[in-house]
């Protein structure tokens, strides 16, 4: 059993950052694939970032990619993701998630955060 706590939100300015953090449970944490998901007033859930057990390789969606940056740390069982350049569209709630067989489809994740919330007005 793998536990998810998320922190880190907030509400940031248009151009600004956040930086979240997952704490996670569980002696296998280095054999997790960790992602991180949103879901925006109103929409569906959807992919942000995920990364591999060792932290060697990370996925991004693309209205990300070159503003988040997904990382993790083994040894205190965390996974961050810092979010810079911030924009109005990456208002959401963010959930941490941990699979153990995927990559970036929810339906793979086995394990779930609270979720944070990101509000990014000016």
């Amino acid at each position: 059993q793998v536990q998810l706590v998320e922190s880190g939100g907030g509400v940031a300015q248009p151009g600004g950052s956040l930086r979240l953090s997952c704490a996670a449970s569980g002696r296998t944490f280095s054999r997790l694939i960790m992602g991180w998901f949103r879901q925006a007033p109103g929409k569906e859930r959807e992919f942000v970032a995920a990364i591999t057990g060792t932290g060697g390789r990370s996925y991004y969606r693309d209205s990300v990619k070159g503003r988040f940056t997904m990382s993790r740390d083994n040894a205190k069982n965390m996974v961050y993701l810092q979010m810079n350049s911030l924009k109005p569209e990456d208002t959401a709630v963010y959930y941490c998630a941990a699979s153990s067989r995927g990559w970036t489809l929810q339906m793979e994740y086995d394990y779930w955060g609270q979720g944070t919330h990101v509000t990014v007005s000016s």
